[in-house]
């Protein structure tokens, strides 16, 4: 699965639980918040000024 702009924090954490540490270490606290569940991974970065494009490049990266 490909990780968007779209992709919920929900579905993220759902299926791709790994990558949570990329959220926090971005400085988005927001992992257990009930809003991200449904909150597309775009929104969430406007809200903390996570630039989406290199948090995106960074999810979507394979886990070593």
């Amino acid at each position: 699965m490909e990780i968007t702009r779209e992709t919920t924090i929900g579905e993220l954490l759902e299926k791709h639980p790994e990558k949570a540490h990329v959220l926090v270490d971005a400085g988005m606290h927001c992992i257990g918040c009930m809003i991200s569940e449904t909150e597309p991974i775009e929104m969430a970065c406007a809200e903390f000024g996570v630039d989406v494009d290199e948090l995106l490049e960074e999810l979507n990266k394979p886990e070593e």
